[in-house]
């Protein structure tokens, strides 16, 4: 973990959890795409840098999900160099306590305060196509979280953040953590058109070729609306739906859990009501959900 893997010339990323790209801009100078998940992260990527004599230039997020900013902190703190973060993403980069609080739908409880979820702060500036370095481009990829964004590099090589997982977290985890349904259809869709000397997806192999693994994480979103209208043939409450999809799914619940799969859940009914395929009444207190 944390070795160093070389792609071209100048295009590498750090073999984490989260994987952390690396741009060499020229002999010295380098630029990180994400830092990983925590200090702990952010200071074995300080090593990889040290060991080859390179200086950090800056830091490039892709979004501001907790393990690709978690060693923002540290890292500025030992390099001061500037951090980057797109739209929405910069603000929760520099108040991390927005994640938990959006996950959870109001103030967080101390169980969901922690670094899983919530990263040190850090004084991230909007990340816009002139802040970029010579030959990069920024690319639009929404839908897993407010205004993510991946990178082509200057040789091609395209950095794809969190906009789909391996195959193997998929079939063990089918319901991956959503913002936007339709946007990260549409996302995916895109990727799936792509062409590239490498991918460097942050949680699947990188590959020469991620068609077949952008569409096979398109058909198991479709899958779970699928389930979820299923599940609504007659009236159903979120607690009711999210407990059957425990069921079906054989997935086990702590708080981490319940806040991102039930704030999926929230984005399929969301996605599914907007598009006419699901419907919703109140019964007393309750908001039901039934299928058109």
């Amino acid at each position: 973990m944390y070795e160093l893997i070389q792609i071209t010339d100048i295009s590498y990323y750090i073999q984490s959890p989260a994987k952390i790209g690396l741009v060499r801009l020229n002999d010295t100078d380098v630029c990180l795409i994400d830092s990983g998940n925590d200090k702990d992260a952010g200071k074995k990527a300080k090593r990889v840098l040290d060991g080859r004599g390179w200086q950090l230039k800056a830091i490039y997020n892709t979004h501001s999900n907790a393990d690709h900013i978690g060693g923002n902190a540290y890292l500025q703190k030992q390099t001061g160099c500037p951090i980057y973060a797109p739209g929405m993403e910069a603000a929760f980069t520099r108040h991390p306590i927005l994640e938990p609080a959006f996950l959870y739908g109001g103030y967080p409880f101390k169980d969901l305060r922690h670094k899983f979820l919530m990263a040190k702060e850090s004084d991230a500036k909007e990340l816009t196509p002139d802040v970029l370095p010579e030959g990069f481009q920024l690319i639009p990829l929404p839908g897993h979280f407010f205004d993510m964004v991946g990178f082509r590099a200057p040789d091609g090589v395209v950095y794809l953040a969190d906009c789909l997982s391996s195959k193997e977290t998929l079939d063990k985890y089918p319901i991956s953590f959503i913002y936007d349904v339709a946007a990260y259809l549409d996302t995916l869709e895109k990727v799936a058109n792509m062409s590239a000397p490498m991918f460097v997806p942050a949680h699947a192999p990188a590959t020469e070729d991620i068609s077949g693994l952008a569409r096979y994480n398109m058909d198991k979103a479709r899958g779970v609306a699928e389930q979820i209208l299923a599940l609504c043939r007659e009236p159903s409450g979120f607690e009711d739906l999210l407990n059957e999809l425990t069921r079906v799914y054989d997935l086990t619940m702590n708080y981490e859990q319940y806040v991102l799969v039930g704030s999926t859940v929230r984005s399929y009914l969301a996605w599914l009501k907007d598009t006419g395929r699901l419907d919703g009444f109140f019964e007393g207190g309750r908001l039901l959900w039934k299928r058109v």
